[in-house]
């Protein structure tokens, strides 16, 4: 009798010992603060003013181990509505909302926590100014390079900055550890408002101004009138070996990346690692990161690392430089080598090469799972159309207005957020039908299309995921208006492993024989390649509301995009974490 009282009393001492050190470690989690402001900027000889975190261009970096937790407070000092998105494998945003804009962190799963995830009016309404709002940021399986940025209109182009997840303590890199690191963020430069960019494209009907520069933390480089002293420069010692982050948070580019005569390998990507890499180059779309190491190997001098396009319907074809700048005693050259390695604008063979090689580095430290059987199959075609007005006013195509669409339904932002709507079962804000196939099938990528697919439906329409149900995404791209080009497709709330790609239309009969189930990359971006297919498989395993869309923030802007609901599951750990005390209203 003693015997089972002494357990008894020993249990209840675990217990609550477990539930005191949960409850310190609630209170412990750390907590940045964040405002958002209005900042002078020069560049490319003129000035304006700018939307910053912190009065920071690129804003500043979140160094974090992988598990970790931490509190993000937002205050909203500019004037627009703002919020923000967090980028990793779990996907979360931060929404910062100027005139409705938002943050968030891409690729940043957020375990059961949607409510920080930030698109706007997806999973938050904006933060207005004056107001505030804490993101609770939920690390799990993410490792390395992240990001996290605006998510409303066009705030991204200068709210942005990297994030970077080490390992836990008492691990270390599966490759060679770096002598040091630096994160690479490529972003777009213009020299108008942004906001007031977007918004007359959007009132017209038409393209938006493309950027007037590229940058590379935040400096367009040597190649850019009024640029060369602010060229942004990596400093190195010959023999050793550097980490370079790089982040594409460009507005509407893919682009090639090099450095002049060093090779880089390529070890990770969207927050886990792949197999190396040995290559000259990388191509990186918007959303996308990769860490590649880089080895100061070459002669002691000054050499440029270099980012330009991959062509597309419209794009910057200006080049961004920064310089690898040896420490030592040497006469500098009058002009850094510039990268011949990299590729040109048009070089769709250089793409493909390079995207093909990527594979999970799948060893028994970092497994893979990947989905066999499929229990929910989609096939989602990407289109820009567009959507007649009266008397032919508008700017587009023979008097129309540009519109994007996933299946034919051009996304509508809708009044209350998604998420909100669906915890609260507030009706008509939203649909339940988003189509698992197309309405019309038809040569997708051929030169001319039927008229009947011209114009799309619009609509707020979300597709109903069962909890843990697998799940096959095949990305079909379509040459509707001519308008074919590389679409980056993120998914928030998942990582995603990408199992097979080709160009031309998808054959289900003889394409998924050439699936890599054994090693695919897990990414939470993909290239879907331009007049082709792209197919992939996650597991719904993350209850909530989690918007997916193209990173070409054009195409966004015109709807291409959709919302998945996952279920909860059937225990408290696998539904939905209850809403924060504090929510911005709409």
């Amino acid at each position: 009798m003693e015997l089972k009282k002494s357990l008894k009393l020993e249990l209840l001492g675990f217990l609550l010992l477990n539930v005191f050190v949960l409850s310190m470690a609630r209170k412990t989690i750390p907590s940045i603060n964040w405002v958002l402001k209005e900042t002078k900027y020069t560049r490319l000889c003129s000035s304006k003013k700018i939307l910053t975190v912190n009065g920071l261009f690129p804003g500043p970096t979140l160094y974090v181990r992988k598990g970790d937790r931490l509190i993000v407070n937002v205050q909203n000092q500019g004037k627009y509505n703002v919020t923000i998105h967090w980028y990793s494998p779990l996907s979360l945003s931060l929404s910062l909302s100027l005139n409705n804009r938002k943050s968030v962190t891409h690729g940043v799963k957020q375990p059961r926590n949607p409510w920080s995830d930030g698109p706007e009016y997806v999973t938050q309404c904006p933060i207005r100014p004056g107001a505030n709002f804490s993101y609770e940021i939920i690390f799990s399986t993410e490792e390395g390079t992240l990001w996290w940025h605006a998510h409303s209109d066009w705030s991204r182009a200068t709210v942005h900055g990297p994030i970077i997840v080490y390992p836990e303590i008492g691990t270390t890199y599966p490759f060679p550890k770096p002598h040091a690191e630096f994160p690479i963020v490529l972003a777009s430069w213009f020299k108008g408002d942004v906001m007031e960019i977007i918004q007359s494209a959007l009132e017209g009907g038409s393209e938006p101004n493309k950027s007037d520069a590229l940058t590379i933390n935040g400096q367009p480089g040597d190649l850019y009138n009024c640029s060369k002293p602010g060229t942004f420069k990596v400093m190195v010692n010959y023999g050793k070996r550097y980490l370079l982050r790089v982040i594409n948070s460009i507005m509407n580019e893919e682009v090639f990346f090099a450095v002049a005569q060093h090779k880089f390998t390529v070890v990770g990507m969207d927050g886990a690692y792949v197999k190396p890499i040995k290559t000259d180059y990388i191509l990186i779309t918007p959303g996308q990161t990769m860490d590649i190491l880089l080895t100061a190997n070459k002669s002691p001098s000054h050499y440029y690392m270099a980012a330009r396009a991959s062509a597309g319907v419209v794009y910057d074809n200006t080049t961004t430089t920064a310089i690898v700048k040896y420490i030592g005693n040497y006469t500098a050259p009058s002009k850094p080598a510039f990268p011949s390695t990299l590729p040109n604008y048009t070089d769709i063979d250089a793409v493909t090469d390079f995207t093909k090689r990527i594979k999970a580095l799948a060893s028994k430290e970092y497994p893979i799972d990947v989905p066999k059987k499929v229990d929910t199959r989609l096939f989602i075609t990407i289109s820009v159309g567009s959507i007649p007005c009266p008397n032919e006013s508008c700017d587009g195509p023979e008097g129309s207005r540009l519109a994007a669409s996933l299946n034919n339904v051009s996304f509508e932002e809708p009044a209350v957020d998604l998420l909100q709507a669906y915890y609260r079962k507030i009706g008509g804000i939203f649909t339940t039908d988003f189509p698992s196939v197309p309405p019309y099938f038809f040569n997708f990528t051929a030169d001319v299309a039927p008229d009947n697919v011209l114009i799309p439906s619009t609509g707020t329409k979300v597709k109903i995921l069962e909890f843990n149900s697998s799940v096959e995404i095949v990305f079909q791209g379509t040459n509707i208006l001519n308008a074919s080009e590389n679409h980056p497709m993120h998914l928030h709330g998942f990582s995603f492993y990408l199992v097979g790609s080709g160009f031309g239309n998808f054959d289900n009969k003889t394409d998924p024989k050439g699936y890599n189930l054994v090693d695919p990359p897990e990414i939470n971006t993909v290239g879907v390649p331009k007049n082709g297919w792209a197919t992939i498989r996650f597991r719904a395993d993350n209850p909530g509301v989690w918007f997916m869309h193209c990173h070409l923030e054009r195409h966004s802007s015109w709807g291409m995009d959709m919302a998945f609901i996952v279920k909860n599951g059937s225990t408290r750990l696998t539904s939905m974490r209850q809403p924060p005390r504090h929510l911005n209203p709409c």
